[in-house]
């Protein structure tokens, strides 16, 4: 069973960093591509970012480029989302998800989920 656990949320101001981090139990990580997506308050779930399985391919949401970056350590079985320059609209649950490849990983397509994690920038 393909499980994931986030972490790393909290309250931060505008402006501020934090980074969240996806870390898989029970399987390999680097087989699979990983995808984060927020889900702001009262709203659907949506993409923010992807990587591929190997980490050589990513890709970024529009509002989010230049300002939050992917990676993966795959002999830590983890993939992180560092996120700077934090605004208001960035509030609301971050997931990561698990896609058989780096093409899958759209919101319909994904195989694993993780329960999610908290973000709030506010001032």
């Amino acid at each position: 069973q393909l499980q994931l656990v986030e972490s790393g949320g909290g309250l931060v101001q505008p402006g501020g960093s934090l980074r969240l981090s996806c870390a898989a139990s029970g399987f390999t990580l680097g087989y699979y591509a990983i995808g984060w997506f927020h889900q702001a308050p009262g709203k659907g779930r949506e993409g923010v970012s992807c990587i591929s399985s190997s980490g050589g391919g990513t890709n970024y949401e529009d509002s989010v480029k230049g300002r939050f970056t992917i990676s993966r350590d795959n002999a830590k079985n983890t993939v992180y989302l560092q996120m700077n320059s934090l605004k208001p609209e960035d509030t609301g649950v971050y997931y990561c998800a698990a896609a058989q490849g780096f093409r899958q990983c759209v919101l319909s397509e994904m195989a694993a989920w993780g329960q999610g994690t908290q973000v709030t920038v506010s001032s």
